[in-house]
C-alpha cells in the first residue's frame, strides 16, 4: 500500500507519522514545496525577538528524524494535479513534471497570506522592503532584509496573533513600530474591553497603536515605504523603511477544487469528520479545509492546534481506519510581551448568531491567594446560555506567569465537554497559596457569571 501526503507542515506530517506508526509496513511519500518540513511557523516571531537561535531549532523534528520513522520526502516538490480516476498525483521538481502513483492520498497544503483587498501588496515584495510571514522562505527573505539594510521602521498591517508577537520581535531589535488595525481594538478575537488590556501593553513598549484604521494601499517612495489608510473615514498615512502585512490566510484549495472538491464555510474545502473530501481515496485536513467546531458545527478556523489533530485522524482513515475528528472549541492563546490573552469557545455576538441564549459576565480574580507574595489579576469575559446555564466561551487576559494559558484549558475541557458553568465550579481543582485559591480564578469567574444570571446562584 502506498499513501501519498501533499504538505510538509502540520497536517501533512502528522498524517504521515500516524499512517507509519499504526503499520510499520505501509509505504508513505511526503510531497513538500520546499525544502524545510516541520518547521513551527508559529515560532518564527520568537526567531526575529531573538527567543529562538539559530532558525534551525525551528524544527519539530529533523529532515533525518522523519526519515527515521520510514516515511519518504519529496522536497523542493510541487503537487499539481490529481488524477483521482487513476490515483495518480502530478508533480513538478528542478528535473521537470512527473507521476507520482498512490492508493491513498492526503492532502494539507494549508493556506495563503491574504492581501485584503490592499492595493501594492501584490506587486511589492521583499526586494521593495514588503514581507508576509507564512513560510521558512518568509522567514529568511525578512532575515536578509533586516540584517543588509537596518531598517529602523517599520509598519505592521493587522493587530492579531503573528502581528502582535511580530510587534515584539521589532521592538526587541530596537525599530520603531507602528501597528495598523482595522477594528476598534487590536486582537479583535477578544471582547474590546480585554483587548484593551493588550493594546495598553503594545504601547507600555513602544508601539505606537492606531486603531479603526483600514489600509487601501501600499506604495514604494523614494522616502522608502508609505502605506495609506483611512481612520475613520478620514485620509491618513504611514512612513517606514519596512512593511509587514499579516491580515489573514486563505485556504489554498486549487488542487483539491480542479479535482472535483466541494467548497465550503470560508471557501476552504468541504470533508466530513473523517477527513473524507467526497472525492474516491482523497483526504484533507489542516488550514485547507473546513473545521467542525462542537458549538457551531461545522465552521473554518485554522490552527495549528486543528491541523495536528486532522492530520492524524486522516492518516490513520488512510490506512482503512474509522477515526473521527472530534471537534475544535477555539482555543487560542498569545504572549504579548509581558502579558498572555487567551480565549476558548464563543464570545456572545458569535452565540447569538449560532442560535443561543448568551450573557456574558465580566470579573477580575488573582491567580493566588493574595497574601502569598506576587499575586496578580486575571481578567475575564465568561459567555454562558441564559436558559440551559451551559458553558459557551471565555477570555482571559493576565500577567505573564499567572498561568493564563493553563487557565483557558479548564474552560476548553469544559466545552469539550459540555458543563454547565454551575458544573465548573464543582470542579476538583488544585490549591496550594502560592499557586491558586480554594476557589481557583477561573471559578470566580464562573460564579460571577452565576451571581448574575441564575437565581440560585452558586455555592458559597
Amino acid at each position: 500500500m502506498h499513501i501519498v501526503a501533499i504538505g510538509g507542515s502540520d497536517a501533512g506530517i502528522s498524517a504521515a507519522l500516524r499512517a507509519r506508526e499504526l503499520d510499520p509496513t505501509v509505504d508513505v511519500t511526503v510531497v513538500v514545496a520546499d525544502e524545510y518540513p516541520n518547521y513551527s511557523i508559529c515560532g518564527i516571531p520568537y526567531y526575529f525577538s531573538g527567543d529562538v537561535k539559530p532558525w534551525q531549532s525551528l524544527a519539530h523534528r529533523t529532515h533525518a528524524d522523519l526519515e527515521a520513522t520510514g516515511m519518504r520526502l519529496r522536497l523542493n516538490t510541487l503537487a499539481t494535479r490529481i488524477d483521482a480516476e487513476q490515483r495518480r498525483l502530478t508533480v513538478r521538481d528542478g528535473n521537470g513534471e512527473s507521476e507520482i502513483s498512490y492508493d491513498e492520498l492526503i492532502v494539507g497544503t494549508g493556506a495563503l497570506p491574504s492581501f485584503a483587498g490592499i492595493a501594492g501588496l501584490g506587486d511589492l515584495g521583499p526586494e521593495d522592503g514588503v514581507h508576509v510571514i507564512h513560510s521558512m522562505g518568509d522567514t529568511f527573505a525578512l532575515d536578509a532584509h533586516l540584517a543588509s539594510r537596518a531598517p529602523n521602521s517599520a509598519v505592521i498591517i493587522g493587530a492579531g496573533y503573528v502581528g502582535l508577537e511580530m510587534a515584539e520581535g521589532f521592538r526587541a531589535r530596537g525599530m520603531r513600530v507602528t501597528q495598523l488595525q482595522r477594528g476598534p481594538e487590536v486582537l479583535s478575537t477578544l471582547d474590546p474591553e480585554l483587548a484593551a488590556l493588550v493594546h495598553d501593553e503594545l504601547v507600555e513598549h513602544g508601539v505606537d497603536v492606531h486603531t479603526n484604521t483600514t489600509v487601501t494601499a501600499v506604495e514604494k517612495a523614494d522616502s522608502g515605504l508609505v502605506v495609506h489608510a483611512e481612520h475613520l473615514g478620514e485620509p491618513v498615512s504611514h512612513s517606514a523603511d519596512l512593511v509587514l502585512a499579516v491580515v489573514g490566510v486563505r485556504p489554498n484549495t486549487a488542487l483539491l477544487e480542479d479535482a472535483g472538491a466541494q467548497l465550503g464555510a470560508g471557501r476552504a474545502v468541504v470533508v466530513d469528520e473523517q477527513m473524507r473530501t467526497g472525492i474516491p481515496h482523497v483526504f484533507a485536513a489542516g488550514d485547507g479545509v473546513v473545521t467542525h467546531h462542537r458549538l457551531l458545527g461545522v465552521t473554518y478556523l485554522p490552527l495549528g492546534t486543528t491541523a495536528h489533530k486532522q492530520g492524524r485522524v486522516a492518516g490513520e482513515n488512510a490506512l482503512g481506519g474509522e477515526a473521527r475528528f472530534a471537534g475544535s472549541v477555539g482555543t487560542q492563546v498569545v504572549k504579548v510581551f509581558d502579558i498572555v490573552a487567551a480565549r476558548t469557545g464563543l464570545r456572545e455576538h458569535e452565540a447569538a448568531a449560532a442560535g443561543y441564549a448568551p450573557a456574558t459576565t465580566q470579573a477580575v480574580a488573582d491567580d493566588h491567594k493574595r497574601y502569598y507574595p506576587g499575586a496578580q489579576p486575571i481578567s475575564f469575559c465568561i459567555t454562558g446560555d441564559r436558559d440551559t446555564g451551559r458553558l459557551l466561551g471565555a477570555q482571559l487576559v493576565g500577567r505573564l506567569g499567572t498561568e493564563t494559558a493553563k487557565r483557558v484549558d479548564t474552560y476548553a475541557t469544559a466545552l469539550f465537554a459540555g458543563l454547565t458553568i454551575d458544573q465548573v465550579s464543582d470542579l476538583d481543582l488544585s490549591y496550594t497559596p502560592p499557586l491558586g485559591s480554594p476557589w481557583d480564578a477561573v471559578q470566580t469567574a464562573t460564579q460571577a457569571w452565576s451571581r448574575a444570571h441564575l437565581p440560585l446562584g452558586v455555592p458559597a
